[in-house]
């Protein structure tokens, strides 16, 4: 006698609403996780027209791999930067400390409307230096 057997097969699970789809821009598609950390950073580069350009802002997020900040200056897709992070004193043992690294900007949004600023996400280099901030070297 031959017996059939179930499938093992799962159906999809109904739900209400709409699914998020792959090109949806809330969709998280991150390794690693980013943290909400406004910490002040000087960033200098280089123009698409060859000049130099030095600017200081906030970051707005932070992760393992790279930073997401805003800038008033056009760079492009593939611009190496220069960071110069100051890091909250707690880090460093209440010394003021500075992380310099480099990296390519990856990704770029388009200028607001309000301060004309230029959304960055920008990709870490491996290299990086901690170094005591220059209001502490005398």
């Amino acid at each position: 006698m031959i017996k059939k057997i179930a499938s093992k097969r799962t159906l999809p699970k109904k739900t209400s609403g709409k699914e998020a789809s792959p090109s949806d821009p809330k969709v998280n598609r991150r390794r690693e996780w980013r943290l909400e950390l406004p910490l002040p950073v000087k960033i200098e580069g280089k123009l698409p027209d060859g000049r130099k350009f030095h600017e200081e802002t906030t970051i707005e997020n932070i992760s393992a791999k790279g930073v997401y900040f805003c800038l008033d200056s056009g760079v492009i897709i593939g611009s190496k930067l220069n960071l110069a992070i100051d890091l909250p004193s707690e880090l460093g043992g209440n010394k003021k400390l500075k992380l310099c690294i480099g990296g390519l900007t990856v990704r770029l949004e388009e200028k607001d409307k309000k301060g004309k600023k230029q959304g960055v996400a920008l990709r870490f280099h491996r290299k990086f230096k901690i170094i005591p901030s220059e209001k502490e070297k005398k």
